[in-house]
């Protein structure tokens, strides 16, 4: 070690035939002792800490076992005086000085602003040790500098005490300010990556293991930074970490990825948490989706549910696919049906269906922003057109976003010219382009280096000068078009250089050759070998298939937020690009696994998953495809302000119809391209509004609605009323009722002198259940 504030953290692990050969993390459980306490000290916990020069060696015993590990300690009597970059700015952002919710925000906290994650070291030194006169540090007197003293809370601090005055971190701030508070004294070798040990962990339900992370420099030298690194897991309710690299699991079985962050690098240790002596039988495999959905399970030990029944296929097929409830026709012939293959044939039927493209139009129109009030109603309806016709005719995914990112023209003529006047500055274009289509969120570089992933400004603004190429001009009409200039590069907002454009992950292109510089985008992206842009949309599809992302958020893609089952969507993108981005065909491979087709019932094993895929998840409908359904199960089509009659809700393409159950129900403004934009968390508003509102209730009475009509029957035998309850069940669950619901239903009608209100209790009933509200 080469400094007084250094420290260097121990891994020990043992290896026992009761642990069946796997690594057992002891480094809190044995016992460790220096062998001289006056060069070196060792605490419980492992973590050695130097006291002045020389060699010493620190034994480690458990069960009179004995290691000897030995320490050198140089530069600790006179050390070389400390880096600002490479060893303040790590302090200030452990101790969250530099955060955007403290002095790391726009306009700072109580006139002292700091560059956020200390992206900009050299302004961020200004800021501390010459602006406002100097006052945060005291050269003459370092202890009674302002900045130690309001970090110590030795003098009121709105941010608390940040820094225990008796800690390493305190010491070395201490002793920057005694050395003359210098931005770079002497020469420090700049950090350029960081590692993790271990790099993966096998650990069963609330087990440990310590952390050790290790920066290494240009020259090559590596240090301990375990207790300056910050930590992050992706997954808290499966595996914890602590600020001193512990990490423990809790009693959920599944995988994490722990991020160590130190200086704008990041490096993740994967974390998997098996339940131990769970044995199942492998379900049969219908792709290649099973077999690696069925080894992720074993290697967890978390049994998969039994397939569903032929109504949950059903009903669960038509409203992912087209969005829309199976009629009490579709339902009866379908379950009556004896074919081995009809839930396949289903599916192909589905595909075809002019529903798909309604729906799938919806979808992306969320996705692309087209927002009525910001490209103007006929911008809305050329931009909507264009989509539907992509799905009808099942566009290729490569070309739908070929012909998308490299439109141009007339902004109402029929295409998606108007996606460049909702995305109207390449800043903007540069962001949502990448976040939509490759998974990649790279806005927060525009500002500083991205905290949890590799992008850097200068990233940022090359991207963006991808789109400086795209201009428009002022029809004749008075409408507006999009056309190409001559485009130029960006300046990097804190060097004033500028920036090549280029693609990510690129060297600077040569545009020579390009009159649209999107060309070369839409190149780069399409490309076979291109690692984002078929991962994304095999993740997009899945999530909406399947509840949730492999990568969740689906679209933030990054090492430091790895798939759940990185093989699987591996395969998954291979196999988009074999299908040549057909997206029929992608939905078919999907729909046709056993994964997809199991049941929402838990078993014993599974009932914790909430990541693996080992049942069915409760998907909450959109608010459009509820609102549909309930129209279709009510037999009372919706009136929508200046609409035809008979028009159904994913059909709409003006985002801004005023209607009050697509706004609590969370329907997209459209002000964002990520998919947390739908709101589809329940509410008390939502719950009041489906068991109270008029508007649902004059569906129900309606006197040309399901219920009245079905009372009209002549007949009062209880055969005739069972076979009202088997529609009504038909009708809003696609499935016929249990005994014990055809009983209870039974009851009503026969306690209830009107027959139609009997129907519309029932009905009511249905359609507040959590079987209708959701897709399972």
């Amino acid at each position: 070690m080469r400094q007084p504030e250094a420290t260097q953290q121990l891994l020990v692990s043992i290896t026992s035939a009761e642990s069946g050969r796997r690594s057992i993390d002891a480094t809190r459980t044995v016992k460790y002792r220096s062998l001289d306490p006056q060069i070196a000290t060792v605490d419980e916990m492992g973590l050695v800490r130097p006291l002045r020069d020389g060699q010493t060696a620190i034994e480690v015993e458990l069960d009179k076992q004995v290691v000897r590990i030995d320490v050198r300690n140089e530069q600790i009597d006179q050390p070389r005086p400390i880096s600002f970059s490479q060893e303040i700015i790590p302090l200030l952002t452990k101790s969250g000085c530099n955060v955007g919710g403290c002095h790391g925000k726009a306009e700072g906290q109580n006139g002292f602003k700091l560059s956020v994650f200390g992206f900009d070291p050299q302004t961020d030194h200004e800021a501390i040790a010459l602006h406002s006169r100097s006052r945060r540090v005291s050269l003459a007197n370092p202890e009674s500098s302002l900045l130690l003293r309001k970090a110590t809370a030795t003098v009121p601090h709105g941010g608390g005490q940040s820094l225990d005055p008796n800690s390493l971190r305190y010491r070395r701030l201490l002793r920057w300010i005694a050395e003359g508070a210098a931005f770079e004294a002497i020469h420090v070798p700049e950090v350029v990556r960081i590692e993790v040990e271990p790099r993966d962990a096998i650990l069963l339900a609330h087990q440990s293991q310590q952390l050790r992370v290790w920066a290494i420099d240009s020259e090559g030298n590596r240090k301990c930074v375990t207790t300056e690194a910050e930590y992050e897991s992706n997954a808290p309710a499966l595996v914890g970490v602590d600020g001193r690299a512990l990490i423990q699991t809790s009693e959920l079985p599944g995988e994490a990825a722990v991020m160590a962050k130190y200086l704008g690098h990041v490096a993740i240790c994967r974390v998997t948490s098996p339940r131990p002596d769970v044995q199942f039988a492998r379900p049969a495999e219908n792709n290649f989706i099973d077999r690696l959905a069925w080894d992720q399970l074993q290697r967890l030990g978390i049994e998969p549910s039994p397939v569903c029944d032929d109504a949950t296929f059903l009903r669960r097929a038509f409203l992912d696919v087209i969005g829309t409830l199976p009629s009490a026709k579709e339902a009866r012939d379908f379950l009556s049906d004896t074919s081995a293959n009809k839930r396949a044939l289903l599916v192909d039927q589905l595909l075809e269906r002019s529903e798909y493209a309604d729906y799938w139009t919806m979808r992306f129109s969320d996705l692309l922003r087209v927002d009525q009030t910001k490209i103007s109603p006929a911008g809305a309806v050329a931009i909507t057109r264009w989509l539907r016709r992509q799905f009808s005719e099942n566009q290729p995914y490569d070309g739908l976003v070929r012909e998308l990112l490299l439109a141009k023209g007339n902004l109402t003529a029929e295409g998606p010219a108007a996606y460049f006047k909702a995305l109207d500055t390449p800043e903007l274009l540069a962001q949502s382009v990448c976040q939509t289509f490759l998974g990649v969120r790279i806005e927060c570089a525009q500002c500083h280096h991205h905290p949890s992933d590799r992008w850097s400004q200068e990233d940022y603004f090359a991207v963006a000068g991808l789109f400086s190429s795209v201009g428009r001009k002022k029809l004749a009409d008075g409408g507006d078009a999009i056309v190409i200039a001559a485009g130029q590069d960006f300046k990097h907002p804190r060097t004033g250089e500028l920036v090549p454009a280029r693609t990510l992950l690129a060297q600077p292109s040569e545009f020579a050759r390009y009159e649209d510089r999107r060309v070369r985008l839409v190149q780069w992206m399409t490309e076979p070998s291109n690692p984002f842009f078929a991962k994304m949309i095999a993740n997009r599809l899945w999530a909406h298939y399947f509840g949730r992302g492999l990568v969740e958020q689906i679209d933030d893609l990054r090492t430091t937020n790895p798939p759940t089952n990185e093989p699987l969507l591996n395969a998954l993108a291979e196999q988009m690009r074999v299908l040549n981005y057909d997206l029929k065909a992608f939905t078919r491979l999907l729909l046709a696994s056993n994964l997809y087709q199991l049941s929402s019932a838990p078993t014993v094993s599974n009932i914790a998953d909430t990541q693996n895929f080992s049942h069915a998840t409760f998907k909450a409908l959109p608010a459009e495809v509820l609102l549909d359904a309930i129209c279709q199960a009510t037999g009372v089509p919706e009136n929508y302000a200046g609409w035809p009659e008979g028009v159904r809700a994913i059909q709409i393409w003006d985002n801004k119809l005023p209607h009050y159950f697509l706004r609590i129900f969370g329907r997209p403004v459209r002000a964002s391209v990520c998919e947390c934009e739908r709101g589809n968390d329940p509410s008390i508003a939502q719950a009041l509004h489906l068991t109270n509102s008029p508007e649902i209730m004059a569906k129900l009475r309606s006197p040309t609605g399901l219920a009245a009509r079905l009372a009209k029957t002549e007949a009062i035998e209880r055969e005739s009323l069972r076979k009202i309850v088997d529609e009504l069940f038909l009708s809003a669950l696609s499935r016929y009722p249990s005994a014990q619901e055809q009983a209870s239903a039974l009851e009503t009608m026969a306690n209830t002198a009107d027959r139609r209100e009997a129907c519309e209790d029932i009905l009511w009933a249905l359609l507040n259940s959590k079987e209708f509200l959701y897709n399972h």
